[in-house]
């Protein structure tokens, strides 16, 4: 098998520093004291062929179907997990079939490429592909937040999963769906409404609830519908809501909690005591009653934060944190067999809701409060005990935020791509796809949107973060590590600092995971604030730095080098040449953009 390793100019690179090179050896995969060069195998990318698999995730055993848009003579399919080939075969049609294998939960990296007369095997396209018999053991959420006659017409809401799809979104939350936050179904148990408005006073068919639902099953996601743990609009008397379930802003029972709305919306949002145990059963069957007619998969519980001191109706003061303990416990009695996850804003109420150990996965929606990217590795470290090592963390962070409040246009990619970068590296994921991307906490909002390269990059990250996510998000990537990482070439002025983020240099953080290091460098050599919010879309495109000669003291032997990255040759992995000599290694990183990841065996 040869071996893949970077462009031609690095290899040319390391055979001309070999030959001015003492003979302490160097290796491709040995990395012993002794013996000469090893010959490399460049590799070089010609995206040229689109891929698409007919789901987001797969059982083991199950049969996989790829399509490419064209393949050109010669090309050959590659199936990797990490850097270890699985299988390969000779390009036959553009219409292809895998069984996948029957370890589970395992990312796999599927290339096409060809082989050049000179030997430089060309990455023509790749894709990812994600066997998981549980879709929250890796979640990769995503949302849709309109139902109107638009998405009526045939094929539009096919165009947007298939997008989805294509990005192996898992999962997909229901925003802004429902009829009233106290009564979320349009219509009865027994009767459902054609259409019905949500709470802005939009119009929701029924049918394209429904066709969502049927369109994310067939390719393998799971539909959430979302809701708060305790809002009622000012009618719920009428429909059965009781006062004595209210919270007050006081003990007087005088000034009921609320979210307040636009006048031309239906309703300000009146806030119940999730711990009411009446309240509880009540919204219960309203679910049973959503349940009984639309093929949900479970529920997206919402709340509001940190309210401050409120009150209960016999004026005794409510603890929030532990009401959507109890309200979790509640719904999952109800409905047991239905998946459950809870927004913990500004990470309010987040032990809380991870300590009921009924919840998927830890779903934080970040603001100010926690708008540093060194905030991000906080909340997911503190998660990560909260949820005993199980229970991934699922970030609502808003890009472009204020950008999107006062204009319309695009995304700034450099932004977008940056944090992503940082979320994926830091064993997070985030969310921002649906039937568009989102920038506001008003899911409907399409203020911004995606240019073409920031959509082409987002399938590139996706297939990252599937394909290595277990080096990125497994059970085993909890173990942070130091590492002493060093540009040797001072006149390139390259800074490299552990974590966290320092302007004007590259970022190194690194885990131990089941023997090897994973070294993440993340580059703010041009970043100009250690904001991940982007607020107004300014954050610089990074300097992109290439053939740069690292230093790293390593206490064992190195068998094998190999870096990835998803801003290069489509994600596909390249083994690296190094030398090894007392305690130290050195070789050279070929590219670094906005994310590259080194893995040391």
């Amino acid at each position: 098998m040869k071996k893949i390793v970077y462009t031609t100019m690095v290899a040319l690179l390391l055979v001309a520093c070999s030959k001015e090179s003492d003979d302490t050896g160097s290796g491709t995969g040995g990395g012993g004291e002794s013996g000469g060069v090893t010959e490399v195998t460049p590799v070089t990318s010609d995206l040229t062929v689109n891929l698409t698999t007919d789901k987001a995730c797969y059982r083991p055993g199950e049969s996989v179907s790829f399509t490419a848009d064209a393949l050109p003579a010669g090309a050959k399919i590659r199936y990797r997990t990490m850097d270890k080939v699985v299988s390969e075969q000779a390009a036959v049609g553009t219409t292809w079939t895998w069984t996948a294998p029957a370890t589970d939960y395992t990312g796999y990296l599927v290339d096409v490429y060809r082989t050049k007369e000179n030997g430089t095997e060309v990455i023509l396209g790749t894709i990812a592909v994600d066997v998981s018999s549980d879709w929250t053991r890796f979640p990769r959420y995503g949302f849709v937040a309109t139902f109107d006659a638009s998405k009526k017409v045939d094929g539009v809401i096919e165009k947007e999963m298939a997008f989805l799809n294509r990005c192996h979104i898992n999962g997909v939350q229901f925003q802004d769906w429902h009829n009233k936050h106290h009564w979320p179904l349009g219509g009865t148990r027994e009767h459902l409404d054609e259409v019905y408005k949500d709470i802005a006073n939009r119009e929701v068919y029924t049918e394209v609830v429904k066709k969502y639902i049927s369109t994310q099953h067939s390719l393998g996601m799971k539909s959430m519908f979302y809701n708060l743990c305790f809002g009622a609009l000012d009618d719920a008397v009428s429909d059965g809501v009781k006062e004595e379930w209210y919270i007050f802003k006081n003990t007087g029972r005088m000034d009921k909690d609320s979210h307040d709305l636009p006048s031309s919306w239906k309703s300000n949002i009146f806030l119940l005591n999730p711990t009411n145990t009446e309240w509880q059963a009540y919204i219960a069957q309203k679910n049973d009653d959503v349940y009984a007619n639309l093929d949900f998969d479970g529920y997206q519980i919402d709340q509001l934060g940190n309210r401050g001191d409120r009150y209960d109706y016999d004026g005794n003061k409510v603890n929030l944190p532990k009401g959507y303990a109890s309200f979790i416990e509640a719904m999952k009695q109800k409905h047991p067999d239905k998946r459950l996850v809870m927004n913990a804003v500004s990470s309010y109420g987040a032990s809380q809701i991870a300590g009921t150990g009924k919840v998927d996965f830890l779903y934080n929606e970040v603001w100010g409060d926690e708008a540093g990217f060194k905030d991000l590795h906080t909340i997911i470290k503190a998660n990560d005990q909260y949820g005993n090592h199980a229970l991934k963390t699922v970030f609502a962070a808003y890009m472009n935020y204020d950008k999107a409040g006062s204009s319309t246009g695009e995304f700034n990619t450099p932004g977008v791509l940056l944090t992503d970068a940082v979320i994926f590296a830091l064993g997070g994921s985030h969310l921002e796809l649906g039937d568009h991307m989102l920038c506001r906490e008003y899911f409907p909002s399409t203020a911004l949107q995606m240019n073409d390269v920031l959509k082409t990059a987002m399938i590139r990250y996706y297939d990252f973060m599937t394909a290595y996510q277990n080096l990125l998000r497994d059970k085993d990537t909890e173990a942070e590590i130091s590492v002493s990482l060093n540009c040797t070439d001072a006149a390139r002025n390259l800074s490299l600092n552990a974590w966290p983020p320092q302007k004007s240099a590259i970022t190194v953080y690194a885990k131990n995971v089941n023997g090897r290091q994973v070294i993440h460098l993340l580059n703010f050599l041009n970043a100009d604030n250690l904001s991940w919010r982007d607020l107004n879309g300014t954050m610089p495109e990074p300097r992109l730095v290439s053939d740069v000669p690292l230093k790293m003291n390593v206490s064992g032997k190195v068998n094998k080098i190999w870096v990835a990255s998803p801003d290069f040759h489509a994600g596909a992995s390249q083994e690296l040449s190094f030398e090894q000599k007392d305690g130290t290694v050195t070789f050279i990183l070929p590219l670094l953009k906005y994310w590259s990841m080194l893995v040391m065996e």
